[in-house]
């Protein structure tokens, strides 16, 4: 619940004079939801498990399409958090997502309680087997993990620690015929640790917090990723 319309046209300006091949998207507030370039993709924070109707407060994901955005967040740290999504309250807004045209950035991740009872590994798998719609197709959505017990933290997890659970990820993934999806780290993401997370295997991108609000952060971030 950041930033502004002017602020994103600034930060969408300076990343196209990067000239960058990676794929970027930046996933805004609904008042901010445009078109965005060959260079840059704008998507939504979430969109509502209802298509449409009495739902007060809710943005349908057909509303996300025509404002010209292509993709949006689901399931994000925050709403699983404090709105109590439900991998089947994922599942449902995912479907709508791609009911609709949008890429759908699926997020799994353990809450600090769950990691120290040892059930890292069950929570992510059944985030992803439940959370993952019916009507998903390979390489047609992008699942980011997010410790939840990192965020906001100022924590990183170590790099063995990364590397276990997206070892975890990609292979429930390829058991469920998904193997080609991207598998993004999520989490207390900096310009100086953005490269060497990239490095570790099975990591195809980062999903950026706090440190996308600051250009001088964040355009670091997106050069590092080779």
């Amino acid at each position: 619940m950041n930033g502004n319309p002017e602020f994103l046209a600034e930060m969408i300006n300076d990343i196209d004079a990067l000239h960058t091949e990676n794929r970027v998207i930046l996933c805004v507030p609904y008042t901010m939801l445009r078109p965005g370039n060959v260079t840059v993709m704008i998507g939504a924070q979430n969109v509502s498990k209802y298509d449409s109707g009495a739902h007060t407060g809710d943005v349908s994901a057909k509303m996300v399409s025509e404002s010209g955005a292509t993709a949006t967040l689901i399931g994000h740290s925050e709403c699983r958090t404090e709105y109590q999504d439900t991998n089947a309250d994922v599942a449902m807004r995912a479907k709508m997502a791609l009911d609709n045209d949008l890429l759908p950035i699926i997020c799994v991740g353990e809450t600090a309680q769950e990691r120290d009872m040892g059930l890292t590994d069950d929570i992510v798998e059944r985030g992803l087997r439940e959370s993952i719609p019916k009507n998903a197709k390979n390489g047609g959505f992008i699942i980011a993990y997010e410790p939840r017990w990192a965020i906001g933290a100022g924590v990183t997890p170590t790099h063995e620690q990364i590397a276990d659970v997206h070892k975890k990820i990609r292979k429930t993934l390829e058991n469920m015929g998904f193997g080609d999806t991207p598998i993004l780290y999520g989490a207390s993401v900096s310009a100086e640790n953005a490269g060497k997370i990239m490095g570790i295997e099975n990591v195809d991108g980062v999903l950026v917090g706090g440190a996308s609000l600051k250009k001088q952060e964040f355009i670091p971030i997106i050069k590092s990723v080779k």
